[in-house]
């Protein structure tokens, strides 16, 4: 257990009110990414309080309108999992960037040069992000912050986000396991089963299509057969 000097607050605010805990800050982050960490051994006391620095504490009325119990180790979990967590100035900076590489890659996959018809590198598209000066939230998902990062590139960056179709046929062989690991790839748009294997439609970003194609050639020991349909 971290020793008080040492903890961050964890923060919500409900009802018109704050509650705060205070926290190992890196057993905090640990436990906000989902790895197995208890929420006991997260905390530095089983306290809940209204304002930590003055050792103010809210009133059990006040916790149970809040969070529907007064246990602090539930609340705890609930200020963890949704709260605003106090991070250090080394931790801010890895999330950050962790969050803006997930964000590169994610658009280096999807979107494309329109000169060229080709993705852009990982590196230019940080390159792009740092010089419109991009604000990244390091708690929200990547993937709701891609169409913000988008609109503020486009003024230094050339890039599409275009999509493409594709038909596929897998051999029955391989069709129950390949046709599931498709349905996480790409959403499908038409599919239909016949006696010789399995027929499908899916829609994918351009930038992504190599890498797509590989994945099917891979999990049907290239025995699919695909085609970039024209629109």
């Amino acid at each position: 257990m971290v020793s008080i000097e040492k903890a961050v607050i964890a923060r919500i605010h409900r009802e018109g009110k704050d509650f705060e805990i205070l926290v190992d800050p890196d057993l905090a982050l640990d436990f906000r990414r989902g790895k197995p960490v208890s929420v006991e051994n997260v905390l530095a006391v089983r306290d809940i309080f209204s304002d930590s620095k003055k050792g103010d504490r809210p009133s059990g009325e006040d916790l149970q309108k809040a969070f529907q119990t007064t246990d602090p180790l539930k609340i705890a979990e609930i200020i963890l999992k949704s709260g605003d967590i106090q991070l250090t100035t080394e931790q801010r900076r890895k999330l950050l960037d962790e969050k803006r590489k997930q964000i590169a890659t994610t658009i280096s996959k999807q979107g494309i040069d329109p000169k060229t018809r080709l993705p852009h590198p990982q590196q230019r598209i940080l390159n792009a992000m740092e010089q419109a000066k991009i604000s990244i939230d390091p708690f929200k998902p990547s993937d709701q912050q891609i169409e913000a990062v988008l609109k503020a590139i486009e003024s230094v960056l050339p890039i599409s986000i275009e999509r493409v179709e594709i038909a596929i046929k897998i051999p029955m062989e391989h069709a129950g396991k390949a046709s599931s690991v498709i349905r996480t790839i790409a959403p499908i748009k038409k599919e239909e089963w016949k006696g010789d294997g399995w027929y499908a439609l899916i829609e994918i970003p351009a930038g992504m299509k190599g890498e797509t194609l590989a994945k099917i050639s891979d999990i049907t020991h290239g025995q699919a057969e695909v085609k970039e349909v024209k629109k």
